[in-house]
Parts: structure tokens; sequence; C-alpha cells
């Protein structure tokens, strides 16, 4: 008996070290993690995010005109989310959204409901069809505003919430974490040029669209904008776009009413496939390859052929497409860069001159 009583208590001994040594692993987890990127998440982390920035969550209505070469001359009505920040140089406060649900709507037409209830309208609209964003300036300097993190220091791995009011559902808040970086393999509308996604497995459905992506610190990483499905609703992979994209954009809108973009004038393959790469003489899947070179533009005059596939530009090597027209469109027109570009099945050096791009341009709107 007493063997079997001295067998329970080494037993019960162990079973208390074990869970003392697991506990103290828990905790050495959280005090190891980097902010943003706890190993365990406490629940009351998150209610404490939400509680602190809800305040700053927007609900978005906006009637707009009827898209150009529409058969129906009826306005359209659109529904999104947006995030209350500051910007220098600007009275009030801006709520950042997307411009497909803002698109070329009056300030008049566009109607911004807070976190209590209220309704306002902007006094002023900025817009960027080709990064698919709107900044709506409320005179009001009371509202409560998030912050906008450096979203460089984004990895994969790490816990984000998103907020928005998919299907109307105002303030509404889900979870994930981020699952990429840098994505710009995305079809989206014909106005969007410049795709440079943070992707999340945070449930993102219609009328989510404008709501922040925010980090354990309670900083926006990213503004949501768009989900992959065939059904039209969240399937675990949605797209946001960047914070440091977000405030690059806002700057030159504020400050000089317009953005600014770069351009070669040349057409790049959707995508540089694997067979195509081999046949090429390529080792690997990256850089940009070219289709069309557009007469009397920096790329005809720079030497760049159909065929090519620009590997470099400057020290930076290239993922794929995308990658090369971020880069370009953030360059100042009359700027000179160095391309390498690989041709017959060796690398060559070009110089070009970036030239300004003329396309869609961005807008600013009073009432």
């Amino acid at each position: 008996m007493r063997n079997k009583v001295l067998f329970v208590a080494v037993c019960a001994a162990f079973a208390f070290l074990g869970g003392a040594a697991a506990e103290s692993l828990v905790r050495g987890e959280r005090a190891a993690a980097q902010p943003g990127e706890a190993a365990v998440v406490p629940h009351d982390r998150f209610q404490n995010i939400i509680k602190h920035f809800s305040p700053s969550v927007v609900a978005v209505d906006a009637v707009k005109p009827a898209s150009p070469g529409s058969t129906k001359n009826d306005p359209v009505e659109e529904s999104g989310s947006g995030v209350i920040v500051k910007f220098p140089g600007t009275a009030g406060v801006v709520v950042v959204s997307n411009y497909h649900v803002v698109g070329a709507a009056a300030p008049s037409k566009v109607y911004v409901t807070l976190s209590d209830g209220r309704i306002v309208q902007p006094a002023r609209i900025w817009a960027d069809p080709e990064s698919d964003l709107s900044f709506l300036n409320i005179e009001d300097d009371s509202l409560p505003a998030a912050t906008l993190a450096d979203s460089s220091r984004v990895k994969r791995g790490q816990w984000v919430l998103a907020f928005g009011s998919p299907f109307g559902l105002n303030q509404t808040v889900t979870h994930g974490i981020i699952s990429a970086t840098d994505r710009g393999q995305i079809s989206l509308g014909s106005t969007i040029r410049i795709k440079e996604f943070l992707q999340t497995d945070a449930a993102i459905n219609p009328g989510s669209s404008g709501g922040p992506l925010v980090d354990l610190d309670g900083k926006v990483v990213g503004i949501n904008t768009a989900i992959a499905s065939k059904s039209g609703s969240s399937s675990g992979v949605s797209f946001s776009i960047p914070a440091n994209l977000v405030k690059r954009i806002a700057g030159q809108l504020i400050e000089k009413g317009a953005v600014t973009r770069g351009y070669l004038g040349v057409q790049l393959a959707s995508a540089l496939e694997p067979a195509e790469a081999l046949r090429l003489g390529l080792s690997r899947v990256s850089g940009a390859l070219v289709e069309i070179v557009h007469p009397n533009t920096p790329a005809a005059a720079a030497g760049l052929r159909v065929g090519d596939v620009v590997l470099q530009i400057e020290d930076v090597t290239l993922r794929d497409e995308n990658h090369l027209i971020n880069l370009v469109s953030a360059l100042p027109p009359g700027q000179k860069v160095r391309l390498g570009v690989w041709r017959d099945r060796k690398a060559v050096a070009l110089e070009v001159t970036v030239g300004q791009f003329a396309g869609q341009t961005s807008r600013s709107n009073r009432p």
C-alpha cells in the first residue's frame, strides 16, 4: 500500500513540475516575442486593441456617377469602410478608403458613419485610381485618429486584425495572420496599376473594402482592398494596400494635388512562366518579360527590345513585372537608371531616362 501511495505521490510531483515547466515555456515565448509577433496572444490583448482602435473605424457610403461608356445613366451606390488618420499639412482628419468604393463621387454624395453613429461628409476628396486609394478630408480635429505603421517591418506569420463593415455590418472585427507580403500577381479593376499587397487570411468580405488591417501594436499596416474568391465571399485569401504606399500617395496628393509617376513605355507579360524562363536560358522564374516596346518612349530610346527580360533596376533584383512597375512608378521623371537585361542568353546593361506617366490621373474634389 505504501508503495502505491509513494508511486501516486511521485506521479503527482512530476505532473506538477511538468505543468510548471510548460507554463514557464509559454511565459518565455511571450517574453521573447517581438512586438506584434506574440507566439501566444491572450484574448484580452485582442479586446484591448479593439476597444482603443474601434473609434477610428468608419463606414463609407457613396453615390457615384455612372461609369463612362455605361449603357445606364443611373448613379451607382457603393458601400465600404475606412479609417481615420492624420496627415501633416491637412486641417482636420482624413478618412482613408478605396477608390473603388468612393469613385468619382462628389463630396456632397459621400456619407461617413462614425463609430458612435454620427454621419459626417468630407470637405474635399483626393483620389488615386491607380493605387485604388481615396482620401476624404473631414474638417474636425476632435475625431480619433489611428496611426499608420511602417509596413516594411511586417513579417509573414504575425497576427493582424481586420476591421470593416462586411455586408453592411458596421464595426466587425476578424483576425488572422500575414500570409505573404509584396503580392502583385492579382487581377483587379482595369484602373489599378500599382499592385503591392499584403496577403492575409483574416476574413474580409464585400463591404470591408477600405477598412484597416491592424497589428498587435494597434497600428494600421494596410488598407483592405480585395479578396481572391470565385463566390465573391471570403476564402481566406485577402489583400491589403501597405501603409507605406498609403503614406506616399497621400503625401503627394496633399502637397501637390497629384501623383507623379515614372514610366518606361513597355508592355510586360502578365507572368514569366517556368517553361519560357528555361527556353530563354534563365535558371529561375524572376524578372519582367517585355512583350511590346512603344515607339518614341524612354524604353525605345534606351534600346529595350521585345523578348528582353528585365532582371534588375540599379542594384535591385526584380521579382516580377509588378515589382518593375512599382519601382519605376516611384522614380521621378528625368532620373537615369541602369537596367540589367537578359537578351539572347546573356546579360546586357542599359541606361534609361525615366519618363513621366500620363495615364489615369489623380484628382482633388471640393463640393
